[in-house]
């Protein structure tokens, strides 16, 4: 019991070092297990959300622009597609499903995006998964101003059903562009954790002949969302739209666009992955100064430890262990701070795109992250314990003249 009570005491009587030291250990552990764990589930929640579709064919673009309009309801669309074009893609025996979309409105920031109904009722959003309306409610018409909002949008909105509602024009909300006509909530979906749970889901038909679009367009699409047969027949379109054309732009295939763009912004997570090292490694040094730097002082304590039989490793031994102590502490309040700011960023990831993060899903970093920092202060911890397995008995109890 006698080392445990020595780290116990020296811990207590260096409180305020102790508790700032752990302070920083504590940021750096849970800012870097924030880092991994949203990086890990940010990657693989967006690459499993773009599966419900193969393809995306839009206006010549950029074929990021294109996914990230047509199936996460980001950015602007990069312009229209005359009908032909989409009843060509919808006929082609290579295409099993073809979802015309139509954009350009907004519920007060929330998008509307038109759609034909067979997107809630026959597509899949992830395999064995689809779309269904909470009781109560029904999938709009295909002619009718009816509408079925996305769970997260109707709770921000305070939509159920039986609301009504005037979408404004515009993908950011202004509230002069609003519009005349007035749409009814047949449904709430029930929540998918997908993007899909902050759209509000109309007609095609509603958008397209909506009052203030161009009636030139009225038949025009944004994007068509496409499910095809057979792997091989992407790369045969690929070739007829993108290689050959210069009219369309065919986004194929979805996920590896969106691996591609994970790994074009992996420098954002190494940029954070180096700042929590290096507090990482501050934190450690910290250790080292804090507990060096009280050697002087505690230098007659030890040598009176020394002198009662305490063997030079067990001073070393109870230096090194008061340093895994601190880091140990560090790495526990950690956990809180990871929490807390996962959960915000997990908040802001769901506002932004209707993607949801786990903050209970295990990783390995949770526990490889803890015993890492807790290692690295006890080796922190080793140049004071040498000073202290250095310190002479005889010379430090010695009486001065």
């Amino acid at each position: 019991m006698t080392l445990p009570l020595i780290i116990y005491r020296s811990l207590r009587q260096h409180a305020l070092s102790t508790l700032i030291t752990a302070g920083s250990i504590a940021l750096a552990c849970g800012l870097l297990m924030t880092v991994w764990v949203v990086k890990t589930q940010a990657q693989a929640a967006f690459i499993s959300t773009s599966t419900a579709f193969d393809a995306v064919l839009g206006a010549r673009g950029s074929k990021l622009q294109l996914v990230l309009n047509g199936i996460f309801h980001l950015e602007a669309s990069p312009g229209n597609l005359a009908a032909s074009d989409y009843e060509l893609i919808r006929k082609h025996p290579a295409v099993k499903t073809a979802i015309p979309i139509a954009v350009g409105d907004n519920l007060r920031g929330y998008r509307i995006v038109g759609t034909v109904p067979q997107l809630l009722t026959n597509v899949e959003y992830a395999p064995g998964k689809s779309y269904a309306v909470a009781p109560g409610g029904k999938v709009f018409g295909e002619a009718a101003r009816e509408a079925v909002v996305g769970s997260f949008a109707a709770e921000r909105l305070g939509l159920k059903v039986g609301s009504t509602f005037q979408p404004f024009h515009g993908l950011t909300f202004d509230e002069k562009a609003l519009h005349e006509e007035v749409f009814t909530v047949t449904g709430i979906l029930t929540p998918t954790n997908t993007p899909a749970d902050k759209v509000i889901w109309v007609p095609i038909k509603g958008v397209q002949a909506m009052s203030g679009h161009d009636p030139k367009a009225a038949n025009d699409v944004s994007a068509v969302l496409i499910q095809l047969r057979a792997a091989s027949a992407g790369v045969m379109l690929d070739l007829m739209i993108n290689k050959q054309g210069n009219r369309m732009t065919f986004a194929y295939p979805v996920g590896a666009i969106m691996a591609d763009f994970f790994g074009k912004i992996s420098w954002f997570d190494r940029v954070l992955a180096l700042v929590a090292y290096l507090v990482a490694l501050v934190a450690a040094g910290s250790v080292l100064a804090s507990i060096y730097n009280s050697m002087s002082a505690r230098q007659r304590d030890l040598a009176i430890l020394r002198a009662l039989g305490a063997r030079r490793r067990t001073i070393f031994g109870a230096v090194v262990a008061e340093a895994a102590c601190i880091g140990a502490l560090g790495a526990a309040v950690g956990f809180a701070i990871y929490f807390g700011l996962l959960t915000l960023v997990a908040e802001v990831i769901r506002a932004q795109t209707g993607v949801v993060l786990d903050v209970t899903e295990g990783h390995a970093v949770l526990w490889i992250c803890p015993l890492a920092m807790t290692a690295l202060c006890a080796l922190g911890g080793a140049v004071p314990a040498v000073k202290a397995y250095r310190t002479p008995v005889a010379e430090t109890l010695a009486p001065v003249s």
